[in-house]
């Protein structure tokens, strides 16, 4: 059950973050990807933005790697959509897709934490460079930073590789998400205990 000044904390800042003019992304934007699912979730899923799918319906990842990353959820830790919470760092779609730059980050990475804040999850998967990076406040690759442990704010931070990495690289960086998960998951058994 989520609590009725979380809900009203996280309408707050959807309401805040739709009629947010920081940086030039708000001129091209269709509509801006707040964030999706279980406000009360355990586990919590960051990319770095919105691809044209999501800013023509609002939603993070519905595209061709959200429906491999809904897929891989599925199959490796038993959840659904609705029972995880989905957030990006930058929360309007950059023009053709170009990664968000260090402003657009910057500008947008307090509504994040205030995501993070209400959700309170236990585990947050960061998915590719730019969420992991923006997260840890580091520079490193996404290829040499999974595969270890981190923390963001007291929170377990899992590091794989972006669905539409994996939908580029095949089987190999598949099985490498599918690790990743697994190790998610592990995490979320022994803190939900």
């Amino acid at each position: 059950m989520v609590a009725t000044n979380q809900i009203t904390t996280l309408e707050i800042l959807e309401n805040q973050v739709s009629q947010c003019t920081k940086c030039a992304l708000c001129a091209t934007r269709t509509q801006v990807v707040f964030g999706v699912g279980d406000e009360s979730a355990n586990l919590m899923f960051i990319g770095e933005a919105p691809g044209r799918q999501e800013d023509l319906q609002g939603e993070p990842f519905v595209g061709r790697s959200g429906k491999l990353l809904d897929r891989l959820v599925k199959e490796e830790i038993g959840l659904d959509r609705s029972k995880i919470y989905i957030a990006n760092i930058v929360k309007c779609r950059p023009p053709n897709n170009r990664n968000p730059s260090s402003v657009e980050i910057e500008n947008c990475i307090g509504y994040l934490k205030g995501q993070i804040a209400n959700v309170q999850p236990k585990v947050i998967v960061g998915l590719g460079n730019y969420a992991v990076q923006s997260l840890l406040g580091t520079d490193k690759g996404i290829s040499k930073l999974r595969g270890e442990l981190y923390e963001f704010e007291n929170i377990k931070l899992v590091p794989t590789f972006h669905p539409s990495y994996a939908l580029r690289g095949g089987a190999q960086v598949v099985a490498q998400i599918r690790a990743d998960l697994v190790v998610a998951k592990q995490l979320l058994n022994t803190l939900c205990q």
